[in-house]
């Protein structure tokens, strides 16, 4: 159990990265995706082929599991998304409601009773985001972006746990990522027609930051957070990925002086977020 917090940390202090790095990259958020995964995918395509780690399932399992990589892949368009019309920190808060969306897609897919308690930390978090959205309207578009990329993204590390009583993390990240970018490829030219970007290809500066995107916070984390689910529930993994706005709100001040555009009610609401994020930390140390 030790062994598996350590992963999952790891994983989420590198995920604090990631909206920093969006930033960095001046793609829009469908391309930035879109090259993510491209780079993801054959970073990984290589190197279980060479470590002799590509095992293939049936095409029913290989067909749910892109399925969930397509989820994904929304989850971080919507997640990018949002920095574009927000700000990373505020991005990132919302992300914090991935907990809320667990505690309640949890019990509805797998027909369980729903955790009152998870339920309730969920709901704690949500008030912490409506401070923020009550008192700093003009993140209205970004944060309404950020609750839906939460929802999406609250949804495939539940289906991920099952996925992992019967394959390995190697083979459900390699088939997920690889998902995710043909699923992807499919809608972009409607993507592009709807969002036209103001270039296509990544610049060299562009494509520096998009390799550490992909090798460190996308390739690495997502394996080292498979490995954690085998032992965390994932209502667990998500609300501890909760930390990942800390990180990369940090990130953000330091870098981006975000600080001296955020209100009162911007450190409210992240001060109520992390109570809950404490609670439930504690409750899960007590239980185990």
């Amino acid at each position: 159990m030790r062994k598996a917090f350590l992963q999952l940390h790891a994983a989420v202090l590198l995920a604090g990265f990631t909206g920093v790095l969006g930033r960095l990259i001046t793609l829009n958020e469908g391309l930035l995706v879109w090259y993510r995964l491209l780079i993801s995918s054959i970073t990984l395509w290589v190197l279980f082929f060479f470590r002799k780690k590509i095992v293939r399932i049936s095409f029913a399992e290989l067909s749910k599991i892109v399925g969930v990589g397509f989820i994904a892949a929304l989850h971080w368009v919507t997640f990018y998304g949002s920095i574009k019309y927000a700000n990373v920190s505020v991005a990132l808060v919302c992300f914090s409601s991935i907990g809320f969306f667990t505690a309640i897609c949890e019990p509805l897919i797998f027909r369980k009773r729903i955790n009152i308690r998870e339920l309730l930390l969920g709901l704690l978090v949500i008030g912490g985001i409506y401070i923020i959205f009550r008192f700093d309207p003009q993140y209205k578009v970004g944060i309404i972006i950020g609750i839906v990329s939460a929802l999406l993204g609250s949804l495939f590390p539940i289906f991920n746990r099952s996925f992992l009583q019967r394959h390995a993390p190697e083979t459900v990240t390699l088939y997920e990522l690889t998902g995710g970018f043909v699923s992807l490829s499919v809608i972009m030219p409607f993507y592009l027609r709807l969002f036209p970007p103001i270039y296509l290809f990544p610049t060299s500066s562009d494509f520096v930051w998009l390799l550490v995107l992909s090798w460190f916070c996308t390739v690495l984390a997502f394996q080292l957070s498979m490995s954690a689910l085998r032992k965390i529930s994932a209502f667990t993994v998500n609300l501890s990925y909760n930390l990942e706005p800390v990180y990369g709100i940090l990130l953000a001040f330091a870098i981006y002086n975000e600080n001296q555009q955020l209100g009162r009610s911007f450190y409210i609401g992240l001060s109520v977020i992390m109570l809950a994020v404490i609670l439930q930390m504690i409750n899960v140390y007590r239980e185990k």
